[in-house]
């Protein structure tokens, strides 16, 4: 899709874009004209005041750039509930979200559990965008308590929806001739792709990876550096209890297949899936597929176990989503008729069913979980 086919930002909105830009192209003067692709994700997502979480635009929901689960409708927090739970009952702690968007998953899980009887429990979020904190603050009202910080030490269950895929990652071209780090330099006035050779921790990273690099000469793909490091502060910080993290993504053997050979990058801008990163920084949601093997090495690393690996549509069919749409009366079409098209986008494998997949890891769980009962695919981390 070309740009002049797009909806056109609003003056204000492009006024924050060129001001990103141009702290953009002053980082680029102040290190020689390259920075690594990582680092300039970083500044277009995340930049104060500029980047796109930063910044005070909607993201989130049919009026933003994309629709997670939770903001489809109730029935992924009310069946996610049966698990949160079970792990409340066994851990006597409480639940801290990750990233809480606009605050749909947070409402929901407590409603759903205070619907079942259960005492309301502690509920902390750590939300970086001052924005989307206030968007939270006005949808969830009292009972959530909002921190700047994670806790040191965590007891209960720690919850991830689509955070690890926003966080920075790392562009690699393997060629031939050698591993590449792709980067970002400016030419001509406008931002363009520059290569050079990876180096440190990048290039143990890429060289632990196999890669069949293809005739053309050139693999493209992605290492997600700072999503494994999140992982292993989550995982060490967590004292008893489970960490669920969902999120669209693959096993390694999957993610560096040889039909992938372009990589995972993509762009979210009023709904329409884009792949020019350079285009409005700040204004679109810059995001890659996450290795859901690496995420499994990091928390294991860190000392938790891993607990489960499944496709969110097995998942939420272990945790009760079918009891939950059968509470409503399909001949009520006007109630029954939305909440079976939202089951049918968590759950069909043309939808999220299939590409979203959960991870738990855990420390001081003997027992199986519930979401794991059936399908689970830690086999082919």
């Amino acid at each position: 899709m070309r740009p002049s086919e797009l909806p056109a930002p609003d003056p204000d909105a492009l006024a924050g874009s060129h001001a990103l830009l141009e702290r953009i192209h002053a980082e680029l003067r102040a290190h020689g004209n390259w920075i690594s692709f990582a680092r300039y994700m970083e500044m277009a997502l995340y930049e104060p005041g500029l980047g796109y979480y930063a910044a005070g635009s909607a993201k989130l929901g049919p009026g933003g750039d994309f629709v997670t689960a939770p903001e489809l409708g109730p029935l992924y927090a009310q069946s996610l509930a049966a698990q949160v739970a079970e792990l409340l009952e066994r851990t006597g702690g409480s639940i801290l979200e990750l990233g809480a968007g606009s605050g749909a998953l947070a409402e929901g899980l407590l409603a759903e559990l205070a619907r079942a009887g259960a005492d309301a429990p502690a509920y902390s979020i750590v939300e970086p965008s001052a924005e989307l904190r206030e968007r939270q603050r006005r949808r969830i009202g009292a009972g959530v308590t909002w921190l700047d910080r994670l806790p040191e030490r965590f007891r209960g269950v720690m919850l991830a929806n689509e955070v690890a895929d926003a966080l920075p990652v790392h562009a690699i071209a393997w060629t031939k001739s050698g591993i590449l780090e792709r980067g970002v330099r400016e030419h001509e006035g406008e931002l363009a792709w520059a290569d050079r050779a990876a180096s440190g921790a990048v290039a143990a990273a890429a060289h632990a990876i196999e890669v069949d690099v293809p005739p053309s000469g050139r693999y493209e793909s992605e290492i997600g550096l700072a999503a494994q490091a999140w992982i292993a502060t989550l995982a060490e910080r967590l004292e008893a209890g489970a960490l669920l993290v969902f999120d669209y993504g693959f096993t390694r053997r999957e993610y560096y297949h040889p039909q992938r050979s372009m990589g995972t990058l993509m762009c979210h801008y009023r709904h329409r899936a884009l792949g020019d990163v350079f285009l409005h920084p700040g204004l679109q949601d810059v995001t890659a597929h996450v290795d859901f093997t690496a995420l499994a090495e990091a928390g294991t690393q860190a000392g938790c176990e891993l607990l489960g690996y499944a496709a969110q549509a097995q998942f939420l069919v272990n945790c009760g989503i079918t009891d939950v749409l059968s509470r409503l009366d399909a001949q009520d079409a006007a109630r029954y008729a939305p909440r079976a098209a939202e089951a049918q986008m968590l759950l069909s494998p043309a939808e999220m069913g299939e590409l979203f997949k959960v991870i738990a890891f855990g420390r001081g769980i003997s027992q199986p979980l519930l979401g794991f009962s059936r399908g689970d695919r830690v086999h082919t981390l």
